[in-house]
């Protein structure tokens, strides 16, 4: 499976003059990929809401595909998909039906099977999503019995820039990747998920095996406690990003990351120049488990 899965034109230089795009269709069976003797479970989730606002929205739409995958990162054989849509006791604003094509009609007495997509979901030994930092919480607070499982994020956890993509966002990867598909429905939206894990570098190592390994390796959550405000445009550059409930600027790194951190943040932070309220960072170990909350 190549990075660009289209089909096209090549003018007399060598440039793309057109591309065609391929209707997305994952299909349910082995792949014919990979050794399905040494396989892990995996799901993929995603989640239409009312809102973008945590603490406003509800999910109205819940979509999971389990598939196997094997130690090298090799997706194996791609489950049935299972989608529920929910009733959210109020009118669906007209900004939620243009994004997801859901009306109150479609929703009315609807609800989540609780037992079913918990068990999906405490069945994988990893749960991936395109925005984990949007649907984790959502499914939490949803299902109470799926929390505390390793999650993946292939928004933030996979390098497209360095595997040849442009953007990040999903509709625009599974285009750039030969496919098209109606973005912002829970049950499309896996199987975009799924095929873009499938997709591999020149290289031959899958999407789905960068993401693990990094799912996998711990990391810190580091804190720029009482950073002061002339700090703030360093940070954001460095890629931190402002919290408004802790009012804290924080990003996460990797283990290996540590000491060059703590350097970079007493030289630009700390310094006796820097007035920071603080002393010192806060540095949280974090693991699968614990991100994206």
């Amino acid at each position: 499976m190549d990075k660009l899965g289209s089909s096209g034109r090549i003018d007399a230089a060598g440039d793309e003059k057109t591309r065609v795009l391929h209707r997305l269709d994952v299909q349910e069976g082995p792949t014919g990929e990979g050794h399905d003797d040494d396989a892990r479970l995996g799901v993929a989730v995603d989640v239409e809401t009312t809102g973008t606002v945590f603490d406003d929205g509800v999910i109205i739409e819940l979509a999971i595909r389990p598939f196997r995958f094997d130690r090298s990162g090799v997706v194996t054989h791609i489950g049935r998909a299972s989608s529920w849509r929910e009733d959210p006791g109020r009118p669906l604003t007209a900004e939620t039906t243009a994004i997801t094509g859901l009306t109150d009609g479609d929703l009315a007495g609807r609800r989540i099977d609780d037992a079913e997509a918990t068990g999906l979901l405490r069945s994988a030994s990893l749960v991936v999503a395109h925005h984990a930092a949007f649907d984790r919480p959502y499914v939490e607070r949803r299902l109470d019995g799926a929390r505390g499982l390793d999650w993946a994020c292939t928004f933030r956890q996979v390098d497209w820039r360095a595997r040849g993509f442009d953007g990040r966002t999903l509709g625009y990867l599974i285009q750039q990747a030969g496919y098209f598909h109606r973005p912002h429905r829970a049950a499309i939206d896996v199987d975009a998920v799924i095929q873009m894990l499938r997709v591999r570098d020149e290289d031959g190592r899958t999407v789905l095996a960068e993401l693990v390994a990094n799912a996998e390796a711990p990391g810190w959550i580091v804190s720029a406690e009482g950073a002061s405000f002339e700090a703030k445009d360093a940070l954001k550059a460095r890629g931190y990003r402002w919290d408004p409930d802790r009012r804290v600027w924080w990003t996460e790194i990797t283990d290996d990351a540590r000491t060059a951190e703590e350097f970079w943040l007493a030289a630009n932070v700390y310094g006796a120049n820097g007035n920071a309220r603080s002393m010192a960072p806060r540095f949280v170990k974090i693991t699968a488990a614990e991100r994206f909350l």
